[in-house]
């Protein structure tokens, strides 16, 4: 059989597809250098770039497992496509956050809740959706709970957390995945509301 090192990107794919997941492993060493470069380069920020980048891998893993990708060309060009079209959300997600209108007289720009100390009310509510989720968290099994902790609480990029954990990105990905799907999962049965 042909080393797996030196297969193609569409072999890796389809290798992939089919439960290995030592492909993409490989694909992702082959490409996250020059995917990460693409992202720095316009949005010029370390931590967007961490998450863009992070996301990219996920939407193409998520892609792969369900059977919806299509090779249409080369894999590294589909995977900067995914990454410039999250930039583009994360661009249009802060405009549509930090845009406010003070063309109507009776509206005070900054007269904004954001821009406000938080009263005693949503303090509680923040105090009580923290402890929701640290609950929803708990109830989860503890490879999914611990990459939770390491991205969330001691902001671990997902290949420090692969490293720590002594896993594949992959699999840490995968992990982080499932981890949000079942916090979902739960709040739903539960009722539980996360947001305010």
């Amino acid at each position: 059989m042909q080393n797996i090192n030196r297969q193609t990107d569409e072999q890796l794919v389809t290798a992939y597809a089919n439960g290995n997941n030592e492909a993409f492993d490989i694909l992702l060493r082959r490409y996250e250098d020059r995917i990460f470069t693409y992202i720095i380069n316009i949005v010029k920020n370390k931590d967007v770039a961490d998450d863009v980048f992070q996301e990219t891998f996920v939407k193409a893993i998520t892609t792969i497992r369900q059977g919806r990708y299509t090779d249409s060309g080369k894999f590294s060009a589909w995977l900067t496509r995914i990454a410039h079209n999250l930039i583009i959300d994360f661009y249009r997600q802060e405009k549509s956050e930090n845009t406010v209108s003070a063309d109507q007289e009776d509206t005070n720009v900054l007269n904004r809740r954001d821009l406000s100390e938080e009263n005693i009310e949503d303090l509680m509510v923040t105090s009580q959706i923290h402890t929701d989720v640290r609950r929803i968290m708990d109830s989860l099994p503890e490879a999914q709970r611990e990459v939770l902790e390491m991205r969330f609480y001691r902001n671990m990029s997902f290949k420090e957390i692969a490293e720590a954990t002594d896993v594949s990105i992959n699999t840490a990905l995968g992990r982080m995945r499932y981890a949000i799907l079942n916090m979902r999962r739960i709040a739903s049965e539960k009722n539980i509301v996360l947001t305010r």
